[in-house]
Parts: structure tokens; sequence; C-alpha cells
């Protein structure tokens, strides 16, 4: 039998977080999800526009909300939007990504790769309003200062930029999921610790009028093949 932690518990109907809903409403509300979600594209071409701080914290907030191992909420995002940091993680992204595309990723890679025409250019980086470098704890806890092993991180921290994904679409703006590979730069740059690992870099900012999304990058898989109900 599971034991109770000295922390104890509280009721959900405490909480007062959880709605009820009628069946109707359920699915009212979940096709108006999907109907919002098939709308966010992966995109390459952003304007300079400013996008007000408070958004994006709210969004991050947002991400923050996610399940994780042992509620050790392995993560931490580093908001960027200062011209001159933008342009040093650019300028190093794409020292990684000149290898990257120069042979270290190998022919297979590259082929899955083509049709989305990516290359080592990447001034979104810099023209985008804002870029969110998402980071995986190795060690942390639930309170700040911890240093107890963390579980199940990068699946932890998969579902947060799920979720932070999700809400800055929800918000309007358009996004680019980001990995040039090796990501360690981003360390440096941030003044991040050791025991943090880049995870992702995030894009965020309003599309270019000149924005377009790879036709091969519309191709979704119909519920059909990726669903099974037992």
């Amino acid at each position: 039998m599971m034991t109770k932690t000295e922390d104890g518990f509280t009721p959900l109907t405490a909480l007062g977080d959880f709605v009820a809903r009628a069946d109707d409403e359920m699915e009212s509300r979940a096709a108006a999800f999907f109907d919002d979600i098939k709308r966010r594209h992966t995109i390459r071409a952003f304007t300079d526009e400013p996008v007000p701080q408070s958004v994006m914290e709210s969004c991050i907030a947002a991400a923050g909300r996610a399940p994780s191992g042992a509620n050790h909420q392995p993560w931490y995002f580093g908001l960027v939007g200062d011209p001159v940091m933008k342009r040093e993680i650019r300028l190093a992204a794409e020292e990684e990504e000149r290898a990257f595309y120069g042979g270290r990723a190998g022919g297979e890679w590259l082929d899955a790769l083509d049709p989305l025409g990516t290359d080592e250019h990447k001034p979104f980086l810099e023209i985008a309003p804002w870029l969110i470098a998402v980071f995986a704890q190795r060690r942390g806890g639930v309170r700040a200062g911890e240093d107890k092993k963390n579980y199940y991180i990068h699946e932890s921290v998969g579902i947060a930029c799920g979720f932070l994904i999700a809400a800055l679409h929800h918000a309007g703006l358009a996004t680019l999921t980001h990995t040039p590979n090796p990501m360690s730069f981003l360390n440096d740059k941030l003044g991040r610790p050791a025991n943090e690992k880049p995870y992702l870099l995030i894009v965020a900012g309003r599309p270019a009028p000149d924005a377009e999304v790879p036709n091969h990058a519309l191709v979704k898989k119909p519920l059909d093949e990726i669903l099974t109900v037992y």
C-alpha cells in the first residue's frame, strides 16, 4: 500500500480545479480544440514585430503546469529577446548546423530532411522576437535548491514543451522547434549549469507575409492510422 508523505493530500474537490462537463459539452470542447490545434504549423519565416514579454511568460507558466516524474519539474526555460544574445545564438547554431549538413548527420537523415528544405542558414533565430531555450535538469527536486535525482526527465520535459507549443499557438503566435546538434553552446551563452542539458530551442513570433509551410509537413496520419481502441 502506498504510504502518504508528510505533505499529505488535498481533495480535488477542495481545490475546485476540476469542472465536470456533460458528454455533449466535452465533445464540443474536444472538437473545438482539435479545430484550433490543427491550424498550428511550423514555419521558418517570422516578422520582427514585438510580442509582449507578459505573453511569453504566461505561456511558459502554462508549460510549468505539466506533469513530471515525482513532480520534480525537471525543466528550465531561458527566454531570449535581447538582439545581441539572439545574434550570438544564431552564429553558434549555424556553426553546428554547417557540420551537421556537411556530413555529420549522415545520408539517411539528410534525405529525410530534404522535403522540408532546411539547411544551415537560420536567420529566424535573429529575426523572431523571442527564443525559448528549454533545458532538462538531471538533478533538482520539487523545491528550489534541492539536489535530488530527477526521474523520467525526457518524458517530463517533452510534455512541458507540448504544453508550451500549444499555449503559444493559443495565444496567437507561430512557432518553430529547432534542435541544432549538439546544443551545449546554449549553456555557455545563457549561463546555465552543467547539470542542465539543452533540450529544445523554440522560436516564437508572428509569421512573415511570405511564410510558407512545406507540403511534406501538411501530411498528417489520419486517426485510424494512429489509434487502436481496445
